[in-house]
């Protein structure tokens, strides 16, 4: 069992909105759930499509993260911020919903790749569900906090809740989400009985279904997620996707990709136990993708595409812009 006094306040404050709230940012499930208020998508089914936290609050943890990083090059600091709202908890003040709305942005269009997965999904003609706000998190934030024993009690949790609503197959976007719903569940149950695949994967094993061509000609660079690539072992499906696409001239970094992509400093909550180096690892990546002149840098993770965002107003770097795969695959769609 983890020593939590050893644990960062960042990652206890974190570990403790799964476990109250049942997501990272301890906000409301309905808040999460509302991109798919006008899909019309089955509340259950023995396929499912998991959105995951870093998709349904992207905005919000966007925004926050960003307060977290002003606040670690201030007098206050960081660790002093997250230690006093784990603090107030115990005392019923919700010092994470004052933080979100100081800094949420309010701007719904930040879930676009979930509507795009959708769509996407669609097209191949699955059939799937959307469990909403019954949609359980993943914790796999817990694990990598190094509370294995909160972990495992949390996978059982969400095995016995997935199972209860009929669910045979998850389809996931977020890559920490997939690998903990495939791997770390599936280990701390003793069960296999759920096939979790990610979206990337799908669609490319369904690529001959779609004809895609976008709208100009364009660059297009991919950046690998850490738990894309080196977790669930997905790196050349993208390249797939993102070569099949007409229009797109796809171009990388001499060597930093695939298996020695460089990291983007986020993931596990890195990027709020160490804002600053985190600033800086997404500030280096993000330098390395725009050398290659591309006008549009793809990728597959909401982690990804706040710190790669970041890189961006570090370098203050105009006319290129960061897009989920589900996103410049949606546009593509013919």
């Amino acid at each position: 069992m983890a020593n939590k006094t050893l644990i960062p306040p960042g990652l206890t404050y974190i570990a403790d909105n799964v476990k109250s709230k049942d997501n990272i940012l301890g906000a409301s499930k309905e808040s999460g759930a509302k991109w798919a208020k006008d899909l019309n998508l089955p509340k259950e089914g023995e396929t499912i499509f998991f959105a995951g936290c870093g998709y349904q609050f992207s905005g919000d943890l966007e925004s926050m993260m960003g307060l977290i990083k002003k606040m670690d090059g201030s007098a206050i600091g960081s660790d002093f911020a997250m230690g006093a709202a784990n603090l107030g908890k115990k005392f019923g003040i919700d010092a994470g919903g004052i933080f979100r709305k100081l800094a949420s942005k309010g701007n719904e269009t930040e879930a676009q790749p979930l509507r795009d997965a959708v769509k996407v999904l669609s097209k191949i003609g699955i059939k799937f569900g959307y469990l909403a706000e019954e949609e359980p998190c993943c914790g796999g934030i817990i694990y990598y906090a190094g509370m294995q024993k909160d972990f495992a009690e949390h996978a059982k949790n969400v095995h016995a809740r997935l199972k209860a609503k009929g669910v045979k197959q998850v389809i996931g976007l977020v890559p920490s989400c997939t690998y903990t719903l495939r791997n770390l569940m599936a280990t701390s149950t003793g069960t296999n009985d759920i096939e979790v695949k990610h979206f990337t994967e799908v669609v490319a094993q369904n690529l001959s279904k779609l004809d895609l061509k976008f709208s100009k000609a364009v660059k297009v660079t991919y950046h690998d997620p850490c738990q894309l690539g080196r977790y669930l072992g997905l790196k050349e499906e993208p390249r797939q996707i993102l070569r099949a696409i007409k229009g797109i001239e796809f171009v990388e970094p001499a060597w930093t990709k695939g298996d020695y992509s460089t990291c983007c400093g986020g993931g596990g909550g890195f990027e709020a136990v160490f804002p600053e180096l985190s600033q800086m690892l997404a500030k280096n990546r993000t330098k390395e993708l725009v050398d290659t002149k591309a006008q549009i840098i793809v990728t597959s993770c909401p982690g990804c595409i706040m710190q790669l965002k970041t890189g961006l107003k570090e370098l203050k770097v105009e006319g290129v812009e960061v897009l989920d795969l589900a996103e410049i695959v949606a546009q593509s769609l013919s």
